[in-house]
Parts: structure tokens; sequence; C-alpha cells
């Protein structure tokens, strides 16, 4: 069955396309689809078209409805993608998995009455629209098709595809999409936004991930694993077990209930290597595991692995670091 037309959802980040959006038009590029646009809501939305564009929406479907950004968005933008897919009946639409796409793709699913897969880390579209997605801490992969009713909606996690610009690109054709603001999506507003201000690169798109578990023994020590990934241009990651334990805050986790990071380097350092943790970095390009243990599970996804304290070998690494010039 040939794809028509494929629609992705284009959160804002201060005013410029997500990366996750970024990460799906160009997947949505290889689907084979006769058509692939880009929907986005949000005063700052013309601010994005051109980096939509570049990334292959031929069509960018928006509305600068400065609501958008008042009022929580997923109400409102449920409503408005509701009616814009009465108009055009897209047959496939993909959602980043962060909280908003989840509650956009949610209350859509909801209204138009049509199932929603969740977690995907991949997507065909033969003779039928499959999705791939892992299970059971991501020891075990299925592969979902959908049925006959369209559109077909799915959510991916974070990295599941590269962002890629592409190849001869054109400006895409702007749309402007009416607002469906209804007064009960009006009784609560955003009144403050507060956004992390970080010294390095953030976790997601760091080249260099220093991660820490247990094996880093308090909350204190992890200063070390900062001074390090400062020292490699990287970022500081963490195990559910110390986010748990109030070591770290969440927005550092790494795994399949964090973040999903697909760095050059990922260093785990006393991290034993749960399944819950490796789904959310089994992509990096090179891992090296740092343990106590010598039979630890990270040892067998490692592609160097340093048997011994993960503090001693970490101010080993640190001093030698800093004896380098530049």
């Amino acid at each position: 069955m040939a794809l028509g037309t494929v629609w992705v959802f284009a959160e804002l980040s201060q005013d410029r396309a997500a990366t996750g959006a970024l990460e799906l038009l160009t997947k949505a590029r290889s689907l084979g689809a006769a058509d692939v646009e880009a929907v986005c809501f949000g005063p700052g939305a013309g601010d994005a078209v051109a980096e939509l564009g570049r990334h292959g929406a031929t069509t960018v479907r928006l509305s600068t409805d400065p609501a958008f950004a008042e009022l929580l968005l997923g109400g409102p933008a449920a409503d408005t993608l509701a009616a814009a897919v009465a108009e055009h009946r897209p047959d496939l639409i993909l959602f980043a998995a962060t909280h908003t796409g989840r509650d956009v793709a949610g209350r859509l699913a909801a209204k138009l009455d049509v199932p929603v897969i969740a977690n995907g880390l991949d997507i065909e579209a033969g003779e039928a629209i499959t999705v791939t997605t892992a299970i059971f801490g991501a020891t075990q992969v299925v592969r979902t098709e959908f049925g006959a009713r369209r559109p077909a909606l799915a959510l991916f996690r974070p990295k599941s595809f590269p962002a890629a610009v592409a190849p001869g690109a054109v400006a895409p054709r702007v749309v402007e999409v009416p607002a469906v603001i209804r007064e009960c999506h009006r009784r609560a507003r955003v009144v403050d936004r507060s956004v992390e201000i970080a010294a390095g690169p953030k976790l997601e798109e760091a080249e260099v991930v220093v991660s820490g578990g247990r094996g880093i023994q308090n909350a204190g020590n992890f200063e070390l694993l900062r001074e390090v990934a400062e020292l490699l241009h990287g970022a500081v990651g963490a195990s559910r077990a110390v986010v748990d334990a109030g070591w770290v805050p969440y927005s550092l986790q790494v795994g399949q209930t964090g973040k999903t990071v697909k760095p050059a380097v990922y260093i785990a350092c006393g991290i034993s290597g749960a399944m819950q943790h490796t789904v959310g970095m089994r992509g990096a390009q090179k891992i090296v595991a740092i343990n106590k243990d010598p039979q630890a599970p990270i040892f067998k996804l490692a592609d160097l692995g340093i048997v011994g304290d993960a503090l001693i070998v970490l101010r080993q690494l640190r001093d030698e670091l800093r004896s380098r010039p530049g």
C-alpha cells in the first residue's frame, strides 16, 4: 500500500524546532511517502519553518496563536490537529515521546478513535505500517502493524533516528492552520517558565557522556564525574538507582525511564549494567565500563572494560587530562 502524506508534530524549543522533530522528519523521508509535512504550533512557529524545511518538510502547517504559549499545549494542540486531520487526512502522524508529545498524541487518539503506538524505536512502511518497540526492560523486541484505520499515530523515543539535512531541500510551503481553542482549556494557564542553565552540552546531545551509578558511593562524588566530563567537553549522566536515592536530579537519568543518549563515547562508572539502564545508552559508538565486579553485565556491552574502583580510575583520568595542554 502506497503511503500518502506523513505529518510530523514539530515541537518548539525556545522558538526553534526541537531536535526530536528534526529526527522524525529525517526518518519520514525514508518511508517513501508522497508528502512529508510538519505541523507546528506556537508564537515562534514561523521562526522554525526554515529548519523544518532543511530537514525534509515540503509543507509546514502552522499556527502562531499566542494561546499555544499561554495555555497547556496538549488540549488546544490536539483539538487543532483533529480539525486539520479531518480536512487533509494524512496517513501517518509521528510524535517525539516527550511529555508534550505523549499528551498531544494520547488526546488526539481519543478524539479520532484510532490507536497510538508508544515508545517506538523504528518504523517501516510497506504493505503495512509497522512500528518496532522494546518491552520488558528492552529484553524483547516487538513489531506491531497498524490496521486499516487512519491516521496511524506513533510516538518515538529520542535519538531513535539521526537528524540529517535533506539533500537538495528547498523552502517549504507554509500553510496557516486555524487554531481551535476551547474555553475549557483556558482554565489552566502557564504563569512562568524555567529553563535549566547548563555549563556544558545537553545530555542528549553530548558527544561524551560520563555516567555514575551506585559504585560512585555517595552524592558528593558526582563532582568528580562533573570534573572529568568538563575536561572531555561532555555531560554527566546517571543510573536510575542514584536518581531514586536523591543523589542527582532526574534530568540526568539515562535509561528506559530516563533519557536515551547516543554519544561517541559513553563512560559507565560504577554502573552494573541492568537492562533498564543499558536500553538508554547501548547506541553509543564506544562504551567504556569501570566496575569493581569483573562479572558486571555492563562489561558485555563495553568496548573497553576496566576492573577497578571507579573513583580511583576517575581521579587518575582527571589528573591525566589536567596535565595535557589545551
